[in-house]
C-alpha cells in the first residue's frame, strides 16, 4: 500500500469525509489549531469503523474531539478563526493555550537534558542511570498522531520545546562519558519514519564505536499500529529489516517498543505479517500503552490486548497512567480506577501475560507504580513503589499515600501514616533547587542522573 497522509488542510480528501457532519469538521479544525492532527489511509481505511465512528476508539485516537479543549478556549478559538481575525492574535492565543497544557511534563526540559563538555545536548534525555533517550532530528514526526500524545509539542511550532539532534558523534561521546548506560532508546516522534539509509548512519555510528557497556538498542514506535507497511511494501522495507538483523548479529539486543492502545490495532493481516518479519530478525517486540478514557478504560480490552499480543509473540511491558499534559482532562483515569482496571485484567490472564507492569506514572522523580489499595492502622492508603527512579536506590521501595479517590497523578497524593513527606522528596527537591522541606534536613549526596 502507498502511504497517504491526511491533515486539517486536506480533510476533504478522506474517503469517508462525507460521513462527518459540518459541526464535526468544524470541531476538528478548531481543536487542531492547538493539538496536532495527522492521520493516514491505513488508519482511515482499515482501522476505523465508519458505521460507528463517533464512538470508535480508532477515530478518537486520531481525530481531535471538541472536549479535548476547555469550553472557553474552544469558543474563543472558534470566534477568532470564524471572524477572519488577526493571524498574529490567533497564533499568540494558541501559544498561550499550549503553554498552559504542561507541554513538558515530569521535568523533561528542565531536568532530563544532559551536558557534555559544557554543551547542552538537546536531542538527548538521561533521566535513569542505565537508559539514554535519543531524539534523531529526522524522526520527529509520526505516520499519524495520537490525540493523547504526551510529546505533542514535538509536532507543533513550539521550537523551543522540541527535542532533536542529528550529531551521532555526540551520542557516542556521551555514551563513552557515561559507562553506566546500557540501553539507548531511539524515540521521537517515531524513528521509524526515517529512511533506512538515515537509520543506518545512526546505528552504524553506534556499532562502530564498539561500546562494551551497550547491551540494548530500543526503538520506540507506533508503526505496527499506524503503518505496518513500513516493513512490508515501503521501498526500503527489506533494508530496514536487514538493519535490525545486523544489530542482533553484533550481539546487541534489539528491543522494538511497540505502542499499541487497543486490540483493533492488532486485527489486520498487515500487522500480523509485520510482527512476524520483525521477530524474524531476532528483535523482541515489547508492548506498552497508557490507560485512556474513551479508548481502553475497560479491563476486558486490556485482557484481550495482552492475550493477543502474547499469541503474536510479543511481550506485554507497561500500562501507563495518562500523563498530566495535553488533553489529560479528556483521557485521564483516576488512580483508583486505573488500579481496578489493571488488577481485573491481570487476574484474568495466564502467567505468561503477566510480564506487564503497571499502572505506572512517569512522573518527575521516576516511574511510580500503584501496587495496591489497602488499610494500615485503620487508614486507607495507596501502596506505591518506584519501577524506575532518578536515584536507582529508590527502586522497589514501597511507600504509602493517603487514599484519594479523585487523584489522577502523583502530585495529587499526600503522604500517609503521619509522614511529613514521601521518602524520596528531600533528594528530589534538591534537584528542583528547593533548599529544604519544613522540619527536614536535605541529604548532601546527589545521586541523580539528569
Amino acid at each position: 500500500m502507498k502511504y497517504q497522509v491526511y491533515a486539517r488542510h486536506n480533510l476533504h480528501k478522506i474517503p469517508s469525509y462525507g460521513r462527518l457532519s459540518r459541526e464535526q469538521i468544524h470541531n476538528i479544525k478548531i481543536v487542531s489549531e492547538v493539538l496536532p492532527f495527522k492521520t493516514n489511509n491505513y488508519v482511515v481505511n482499515e482501522l476505523i469503523d465508519w458505521d460507528n465512528y463517533q464512538d470508535d476508539p480508532m477515530f478518537i485516537l486520531n481525530f481531535p474531539q471538541k472536549a479535548m479543549l476547555k469550553a472557553a478556549q474552544f469558543n474563543t478559538l472558534a470566534e477568532m478563526t470564524g471572524n477572519n481575525g488577526s493571524k498574529t492574535d490567533l497564533a499568540k492565543y494558541v501559544h498561550e493555550i499550549r503553554l498552559n497544557l504542561n507541554p513538558h511534563p515530569a521535568g523533561q526540559l528542565e531536568h532530563n537534558v544532559p551536558m557534555l563538555k559544557g554543551k547542552t545536548l538537546t536531542g538527548i534525555q538521561h533521566k535513569y542511570r542505565e537508559t539514554m533517550l535519543f531524539f534523531p532530528t529526522q524522526g520527529q514526526t509520526c505516520h499519524a498522531y495520537c490525540t493523547f500524545c504526551f510529546r505533542w509539542p514535538q509536532f507543533t511550532g513550539l521550537s523551543e520545546l522540541k527535542f532533536a539532534m542529528k550529531q551521532a558523534h555526540l551520542v557516542v561521546s556521551y555514551l563513552r562519558e557515561n559507562p553506566s548506560i546500557s540501553d539507548i532508546l531511539f524515540t521521537g516522534g517515531d524513528p521509524m519514519v526515517m529512511k533506512a539509509d538515515v537509520l543506518e548512519k545512526y546505528f552504524q555510528a553506534i556499532l562502530d564505536a564498539d561500546l562494551p557497556q551497550l547491551k540494548t538498542i530500543r526503538i520506540g514506535s507506533k508503526t505496527l499500529s499506524f503503518w505496518p507497511y513500513r516493513y512490508l511494501t515501503d521501498p526500503d522495507a527489506g533494508k530496514v529489516l536487514d538493519l535490525f538483523r545486523k544489530i542482533n548479529d553484533r550481539g546487541i539486543h534489539l528491543a522494538f517498543m511497540a505502542h499499541i492502545n487497543h486490540p483493533k490495532e492488532l486485527s489486520t493481516n498487515a500487522v500480523h505479517e509485520a510482527v512476524h518479519l520483525i521477530r524474524g530478525t531476532g528483535a523482541q517486540i515489547r508492548t506498552q500503552s497508557p490507560l485512556l478514557r474513551h479508548i481502553n478504560n475497560d479491563p476486558v480490552i486490556w485482557e484481550q490486548m495482552w492475550r493477543k499480543q502474547v499469541d503474536m509473540g510479543m511481550v506485554p511491558y507497561y500500562m501507563f497512567v495518562a500523563r498530566d499534559t495535553g488533553a489529560q482532562s479528556y483521557f485521564g483515569v483516576t488512580l483508583k480506577d486505573a488500579h481496578h482496571i489493571f488488577n481485573t485484567a491481570y487476574q484474568k490472564v495466564s502467567g505468561i501475560c503477566r510480564t506487564v507492569k503497571g499502572p505506572s506514572m512517569s512522573a518527575g522523580p521516576g516511574k511510580v507504580r500503584i501496587v495496591g489499595i489497602t488499610e494500615i492502622h485503620n487508614e486507607k492508603v495507596f501502596v506505591l513503589e518506584f519501577l524506575q527512579g532518578r536515584n536507582s536506590e529508590w527502586v522497589g521501595k514501597p511507600f504509602f499515600a493517603k487514599y484519594n479517590p479523585a487523584a489522577m497523578w502523583l502530585d495529587e497524593l499526600t503522604p500517609a501514616l503521619g509522614q511529613p513527606h514521601f521518602f524520596y522528596e528531600p533528594e528530589y527537591l534538591k534537584l528542583l533547587k528547593i533548599d529544604k522541606l519544613p522540619g527536614h534536613t536535605l541529604k548532601t549526596d546527589d545521586k541523580l542522573y539528569a
